[in-house]
């Protein structure tokens, strides 16, 4: 197409969106030689990010919403079928109609064995096409939720676009990125979404995935390694999922991407919830609070403070349902696996890091009112009075032990657990607050637990837990 023609195209498109909706048959009409509809739906398509425009389902563009998404997450969406469809024929596409039997199902089968054992012993993985395939079958339905789930603390305060730039570095075969894609759209909102994927197996499941997303997202994917990939751009949200604990520096690798955030833009880094990679996702923010301010969830509320400790954080999440594709593997290999290939746990751990001093809870606590967790080993024994965050579901072993939480204030040297002991009226919100809520702990036991090498805060009939509303 003439540079002539794209400019008329573009120029009638800049004039019709401050009067009705922009409709590539009627523009056709105003540009020299009328092109075909198709030809100007398309140019307008490459141009809507740049223009702030949507596609509607009848073809026509409208204006993007300005100004800060309208969505919430109370319950993430089911895996949608389009996606399970473009999964289910890129294995049709691979190893045939009968893709979980015989051969091809075995091979599947071990390799999400293999993977899963990787992670779990901290070792590499390489994701050829196999790997990506069997980390797909496996991971898509539960990493699409929690990708919609870890965006639910910046929607809270209004802070991520309804036209979103997003960067996606270590994109993989795309789980988180297709829900946070289809919650923004969804929303009525629109996605330029960059992913740095260097794997050729991950980055071509990926590609052929974010084909489904729509219209409305605007995708580029780069073949490159985080640890050389220069953005070039200023991004609005920029995720690390599930990425971090496999990089040789990940501190420094989430440190070089500092300067494509803008300025009220959100770094989002995910790791999975298993004891090492959510400790290994702490000791990396840790590494880089002179770079950045930790927004979400371990805030440091004692100003000046840094915490220690293992704090083995995560959050849980309801149970997604059984994707087609996960269910017939999983037959296929016998009543023998007892679900060994279904997952449908959502559970992970999660960072929201911010450059401009902002923080989801903004709440300083009075020194002369309540104890500085830093300051445990002065009040052992004492029944003391002071606030900390959530950071934890119920970590009992047994149904029938006492519920135990974990909770941190950003200034603790060494784990605090909150023990419930005792349930009352009064202490109530430790049960049934959300993870990443402010609690008053008032009249509360402090124990040293010497067989966990932490302190327990004893929560009985004589203490009053609130949540602190901020």
């Amino acid at each position: 197409m003439s540079d002539e023609r794209r400019e008329a195209i573009l120029n009638n498109a800049k004039y019709l969106r401050e009067v009705r909706p922009i409709d590539p048959d009627e523009i056709c009409e105003y540009v020299p030689d009328q092109p075909h509809p198709g030809v100007v739906k398309q140019t307008l398509r490459e141009a809507a990010v740049d223009l702030g425009l949507r596609e509607r389902e009848d073809g026509t563009f409208v204006p993007a919403p300005v100004g800060p998404l309208d969505a919430t997450v109370e319950r993430a969406e089911p895996f949608p079928e389009r996606y399970t469809r473009a999964l289910e024929d890129r294995l049709i596409a691979e190893f045939g109609p009968g893709w979980p039997e015989g051969e091809s199902g075995d091979r599947l089968r071990e390799r999400i064995r293999t993977v899963k054992e990787a992670y779990l012993n901290d070792d590499a993985v390489t994701y050829d096409r196999l790997t990506a395939l069997a980390y797909a079958i496996y991971h898509l339905p539960d990493y699409y939720a929690v990708g919609q789930y870890a965006l639910e603390p910046l929607l809270a305060e209004d802070r991520l676009p309804a036209q979103l730039r997003v960067l996606d570095i270590g994109a993989g075969v795309g789980g988180p990125a297709l829900g946070l894609c289809d919650l923004v759209v969804e929303a009525g909102g629109i996605v330029e979404y960059h992913a740095v994927e260097p794997g050729d197996g991950a980055a071509e499941v990926l590609t052929e995935l974010l084909g489904a997303t729509g219209p409305n997202v605007h995708t580029t994917v780069h073949r490159e390694r985080a640890e050389a990939f220069e953005p070039g751009a200023e991004f609005d949200l920029i995720v690390f999922g599930n990425v971090l604990s496999e990089l040789a520096d990940p501190a420094a690798v989430l440190g070089r991407y500092a300067d494509a955030l803008a300025a009220d833009g959100s770094v989002l880094a995910i790791a999975p919830a298993d004891k090492q990679t959510a400790k290994g996702l702490r000791t990396t923010e840790r590494a880089l609070e002179d770079t950045y301010t930790i927004y979400a969830p371990t805030v440091r509320l004692w100003p000046g403070e840094r915490p220690a400790g293992d704090c083995w954080s995560f959050t849980r999440k309801p149970d997604v349902d059984v994707p087609p594709f996960q269910g017939r593997l999983d037959d296929a290999a016998g009543a023998e696996t007892d679900g060994e290939f279904v997952n449908v746990d959502v559970q992970y751990a999660y960072s929201i890091l911010r450059r401009d001093d902002a923080r989801a809870i903004e709440y300083r606590p009075d020194q002369s009112r309540v104890a500085k967790m830093a300051d445990a080993e002065g009040y052992v024994t004492d029944r003391i009075d002071l606030v900390g965050i959530k950071l934890s579901p119920d970590l009992r072993d047994e149904a029938d032990g006492n519920p135990v939480f974990l909770v941190a204030d950003g200034s603790e040297q060494v784990d605090h657990f909150a023990v419930l002991t005792k349930e009352s009226i009064l202490n109530g919100d430790l049960r049934d607050s959300e993870y990443g809520d402010l609690l008053a702990f008032e009249n509360v036991l402090a124990l040293w637990n010497d067989d966990e090498r932490a302190y327990n805060l004893v929560v009985d009939g004589e203490t009053v837990v609130d949540r602190v509303p901020v």
